[in-house]
């Protein structure tokens, strides 16, 4: 409830109540009682959306679950609703004579039931027109404590009720967080429902009403998990009885149903639904419905399917056809001993001898989440070519993400190079990344991703007051990544310093000989970052249908053969006559425009000394090299070198890396992946009903599927008319020449 102070027909200052309940007097009338209150001003020129923005701001609530309503005035018998800026007009004219008036903010999800003195129910429900009373004569009695029923927790969800420990307890994704809040809720026996719910936070409340239980996570910037923030309160009512337990059948959604039913249908196959209803109230406590059981069976069969089928069939006749028509490519395939699928490496020789002979020796690993299954991940390493562009070299789907898995598959990779050229690698280090590389190829260098290193630093800001100067620290700690010289890093640090001391310790304890170019060891080429590669294959591979393995790996590799293609046409097109790459001819031009106004001394043979305003650099030409470490990071000449080829005349295009010229670019295009002719490709049968059928991920048709929707159904031939009058078959009595021939 919210009485409102009118202020000359303009403005109305709202006092808003929310969380309350409506009672209903003999009259018939409604009163609102408890909840919270909070003023607020309304004017002329508010829209109905600042409206909701402020009161959603006010009650920390999301304003797309609750509605916003009025009396009208001398009239407490019937709620007019808000809903868009005409409303709020028009209710602001009929009270603008009035000294008060009343407001009130309702979930729409809810029903909130509360029985007056007189015996009448107030029903508020989430309809946008009126809200009614029951009669007093109809109304049904409230259940009592004593009729509710006892919820039995089931014997297997021991370890459920220990799915939420508390605050700062990790998730990879919103997605396991919502996963592990449904099993500890239905160990529990208690419902709640959702306030906020997206990839970045969640936040959900007890169903019950005046609860105050509440649970909020959202993802950390830092670790980039998904962290328990805060749990407010414990339940007030008892948990696991009643209305409170009816609600968490309503947790067990299709597909999380699917995943238990699936394990059940890997131990017995011929589980009929009535055995998965008793099964899952003795193991979990939850009471399913038959439809819920046989669809439940329904969906796990056809995943179990899917991953035998693909498993024994249809990837070892794909890796065995990218062998046959791509050869010099490498496909494997690891499966189980009861030959369900485990993971599949696939490099292609196009790919392999692109890399080889057209791209810097740098390697980004990175592990993208697939949506199809979040127990999959895909794991890719891909290199960058002339223009910067990202060129995948291999990549592999597997189980989990591991040391174990990354040690496999840089094993594969090893192989699969077999190059002799020193190699660095770039990744977030994590997940065993970091021993895995070490492992497999000792001596290489190891980079840490610059952008995950940046949401640590966003991180760090979010927790200091200096929220006004974070566009000018995060500019410096950039600067500081990409500064060549220790005295440029240095320079940058101080600047952090100077407004906040341990943010700069951070940054210096934060490993830069891992992510700074002034003390990499490696050539990074001025790629900090591996983010880069994700976004591609973010981009490439289908998230909304339920993909196969099978599909992710046709898709991957049809991206892969359209943008060989195309970028090989696009640098057909260029000057037969260029040697840079337009991008590094681009940066090339703007160094020697700023390299003029130098002098240079020749110290020795190859040696120069370059002084320019306020330094004096060393260029050795022989070694490529120069004080300011550019020329090395880069690959292209810095000014001091240009500067140096002025006065001896030498070609700056003879000094320019070879991996940012043209022939090189186009050697890493020069291969073209071949078409996998689908000819040939196996059936498997169904280890369920046994039938033979080929992996197909169709659309699924509205409304309930037969019960032998997996089957193949044979079409019966029509029913024969048969007439009831003469017994002879193709028509009926009503057009019986004989029935009429007996009338006349």
């Amino acid at each position: 409830m919210s009485q409102v102070a009118v202020e000359p027909q303009d403005a109305l200052l709202v006092i808003c109540q929310y969380g309350g309940e409506f009672v209903a007097s003999s009259d018939g009338s409604l009163s609102y009682d408890g909840g919270e209150a909070h003023a607020i001003d309304i004017t002329q020129d508010m829209s109905f959306s600042d409206l909701k923005a402020e009161i959603a701001h006010m009650f920390e609530s999301d304003d797309r679950i609750f509605t916003v309503k009025y009396f009208l005035p001398n009239n407490k018998k019937t709620l007019i609703t808000i809903s868009n800026d005409r409303d709020l007009k028009r209710m602001m004219n009929f009270h603008k004579s009035s000294s008060t008036t009343d407001l009130y903010v309702m979930d729409k999800v809810e029903k909130r039931i509360t029985r007056s003195s007189t015996g009448a129910i107030a029903k508020t429900s989430s309809h946008p027109s009126t809200t009614t009373l029951a009669p007093t004569t109809s109304s049904p009695p409230l259940p009592e404590e004593d009729d509710e029923e006892e919820f039995t927790p089931g014997r297997m969800t021991g370890e459920w009720a220990n799915a939420i420990t508390g605050p700062g307890q990790e998730f990879q994704n919103s997605r396991d967080m919502r996963d592990s809040l449904r099993m500890y809720a239905i160990a529990k026996g208690f419902a709640y429902r959702f306030i906020k719910n997206d990839n970045s936070r969640v936040t959900a409340a007890c169903k019950v009403d005046g609860c105050p239980w509440r649970i909020h996570a959202s993802l950390s910037s830092s670790k980039k998990k998904f962290l328990i923030k805060k749990i407010t309160a414990a339940h007030t009512h008892t948990c696991g009885r009643g209305s409170a337990h009816k609600g968490t059948n309503r947790l067990a959604s299709q597909q999380w149903l699917s995943n238990l039913i699936k394990e059940k249908l890997r131990e017995s196959p011929h589980l009929k639904p009535r055995d998965i209803k008793e099964e899952f109230y003795k193991d979990f406590g939850i009471n399913l419905n038959y439809s819920q059981a046989w669809r439940g069976k329904e969906i796990a069969r056809r995943e179990l399917y899917n991953s035998h089928s693909e498993a024994c069939a249809i990837l070892p006749w794909l890796c065995k056809r990218i062998l046959e028509t791509n050869p010099g490519s490498f496909a494997t395939l690891v499966t189980k001993d009861d030959l369900r699928f485990q993971r599949v490496f696939v490099s292609f020789h196009a790919s392999l001898h692109g890399f080889e002979h057209g791209c810097r020796p740098l390697l980004f690993l990175n592990g993208l989440d697939l949506k199809m299954n979040k127990n999959y991940r895909f794991l890719s390493a891909t290199a960058v070519d002339g223009e910067n562009e990202i060129f995948p070299v291999a990549f592999a789907v597997v189980e989990d993400e591991s040391q174990e898995t990354w040690h496999w598959f840089l094993e594969l990779l090893k192989l699969a190079i077999s190059s002799s050229r020193a190699l660095t690698f770039v990744s977030e280090r994590r997940n065993g990344l970091d021993k895995a590389v070490d492992e497999v190829f000792e001596g290489s260098e190891h980079a840490l991703s610059f952008d995950w290193l940046m949401e640590s630093f966003k991180a760090e800001l979010d927790g200091l007051m200096v929220q006004d100067s974070r566009d000018t620290l995060i500019g410096d700690f950039k600067k500081a990544a990409g500064a060549y010289t220790v005295e440029e890093f240095d320079a940058c640090v101080e600047r952090i310093r100077s407004v906040s001391g341990d943010l700069a310790t951070w940054v210096g304890n934060s490993k830069p000989e891992l992510w700074s170019n002034a003390f990499f060891k490696g050539t990074l080429y001025d790629r900090l970052s591996s983010n880069a590669a994700t976004v591609l294959f973010e981009e490439w591979i289908p998230v909304k249908d339920q993909s196969s393995v099978v599909q992710i790996i046709d898709v991957v590799r049809c991206k892969m053969m359209e943008t060989i293609h195309l970028r090989r046409e696009s640098s057909n097109e260029w000057v037969e006559t260029t040697v840079l790459v337009p991008s590094a001819e681009r940066k090339l031009r703007s160094e020697m425009e700023g390299s003029h106004p130098m002098d240079v001394v020749c110290l020795a043979e190859n040696v120069f000394e370059v002084r320019e305003a306020s330094r004096v650099s060393a260029v050795n030409v022989e070694t490529w090299e120069c004080t300011c470490r550019r020329w090395r990071g880069t690959g292209l000449p810095c000014g001091h070198a240009i500067a140096v080829f002025d006065r001896t005349g030498a070609s700056v295009y003879d000094f320019c890396s070879e991996y940012l010229t043209a022939r090189c670019y186009r050697m890493a295009y020069a291969n073209s992946l071949n078409p996998i002719p689908d000819v040939g490709r196996p059936v498997c049968p169904d280890p369920v009903h046994g039938k033979s059928m080929l992996v197909s991920r169709a659309r699924r048709l509205p409304g309930r599927p037969r019960g032998k929707a997996v089957e193949e159904l044979t079409r019966t031939s029509k029913r024969k008319i048969k007439c009831s009058v003469c017994n002879e078959v193709g028509h009926n009595k009503a057009t019986c020449k004989a029935a009429t021939a007996n009338s006349d």
